[in-house]
């Protein structure tokens, strides 16, 4: 992390039409603290556009309480109902539209790679991401906060992103950049 970022809020999401989840780190220097989680329950809302402003109001008031400096999405993955992703696109660009209009920067991460940050396997189970979590945290939740640890999964997932030598990897020089920046961590063969 550089210097001007050395304190970060970051609210991550994970969008829903149903249950929304968030989750809320607070990153200093190279530690991280859990802040909250939660869901927004849009279960009761019949009309799609009702729950769109519904996230958008409840995402705009996280904002408000937490004033973060980055919010990290979950991506959509392909599914083989069109409708469905279409929905879960809406939910998502609203809660995008939230950090947005607040000039928040946002990151959008696929669910396969929070997996692999949190647990080191794409391929984890909600079960396992949330035990990770609670380890790292040192917190304790229901497993029916599966939504809201897939958001905190989602907000780890861009806290090591930020804090990685090679968080950039598609670049040539990111390598190069390490261990120039970083000389004694790094053996040679002289």
């Amino acid at each position: 992390m550089t210097q001007e970022h050395r304190q970060r809020i970051i609210l991550g999401i994970d969008p829903g039409t149903l249950i929304m989840g968030y989750g809320v780190i607070l990153v200093d220097e190279r530690c991280v603290h859990y802040v909250d989680m939660g869901v927004i329950d849009l279960r009761k809302e019949k009309d799609h556009f009702a729950k769109l402003k519904k996230i958008t109001r409840q995402v705009g008031e996280l904002i408000e309480t937490y004033h973060p400096t980055d919010l990290a999405v979950e991506s959509l993955f392909y599914g083989h109902n069109a409708q469905v992703i279409l929905k879960l696109g809406r939910a998502q660009g609203a809660a995008i539209a939230a950090a947005l209009a607040k000039d928040i920067p946002v990151f959008e991460y696929a669910p396969r790679k929070a997996k692999m940050a949190i647990t080191g396997n794409g391929a984890a189970s909600k079960e396992q991401v949330c035990l990770i979590l609670e380890r790292t945290l040192k917190i304790s939740f229901a497993t029916d906060y599966l939504d809201a640890s897939d958001a905190l999964a989602i907000a780890m997932c861009h806290y090591y992103q930020l804090t990685s030598p090679l968080s950039d990897a598609g670049a040539s020089s990111s390598w190069e950049k390490f261990v120039k920046e970083h000389p004694g961590r790094v053996k040679t063969d002289a």
